[in-house]
């Protein structure tokens, strides 16, 4: 004799069936949302990433090129002579915007071969009154002062950034 136990389960089981379907559903939709907005925040992190790597070289490379002119300036200076001193403008004669210079060379295509724009500022500067950038120059001798203005941008082909540096140098 074979006995057949079936097994009863409670109402309440029977009628709950497919909900795990429908939770696992919504959960998977849930996961997909947060892959997207996480794969939305790289990117934009990967971007900013770029354009910050971008400006640091241009500022890297008009900071080399500043510094090369300040080294040629000195040992110009430090041949007595013997080697004449390269400048765009010996004497401080008109005013001089490095802001509008650099606007002039703004992603130039292609790029002009001199990126730096030297001159003689010691002339200019007046004693006792800090720098005043007058056009007359005064007849204090100040030692030599020059100032360098270098521009440059992050790579040359298809630039995606620019930086102008003007510095003071006195060797």
């Amino acid at each position: 004799m074979n006995i057949i136990r079936t097994r009863s389960y409670p109402k309440f089981q029977r009628s709950q069936r497919g909900v795990v379907l429908y939770v696992a559903l919504i959960m998977l939709i849930l996961l997909a949302l947060l892959g997207i907005t996480a794969m939305q925040v790289t990117g934009l992190q990967e971007r900013m990433t770029a354009s910050y790597r971008s400006t640091n070289m241009a500022f890297q490379n008009a900071e080399g090129r500043a510094r090369g002119k300040e080294s040629d300036l000195q040992r110009q200076v430090q041949s007595g002579g013997a080697e004449a001193i390269d400048l765009d403008e010996s004497v401080c004669t008109a005013g001089f915007d490095p802001s509008g210079w650099a606007e002039k060379l703004k992603y130039a295509n292609p790029l002009p071969a001199k990126l730096s724009y030297t001159r003689r500022i010691d002339e200019c500067v007046s004693g006792g009154s800090g720098i005043g950038m007058g056009t007359a120059p005064v007849s204090e001798n100040t030692n030599l002062i020059f100032q360098v203005t270098a521009y440059a941008v992050d790579r040359g082909a298809n630039p995606g950034s620019d930086a102008v540096i003007d510095t003071i140098f006195v060797p």
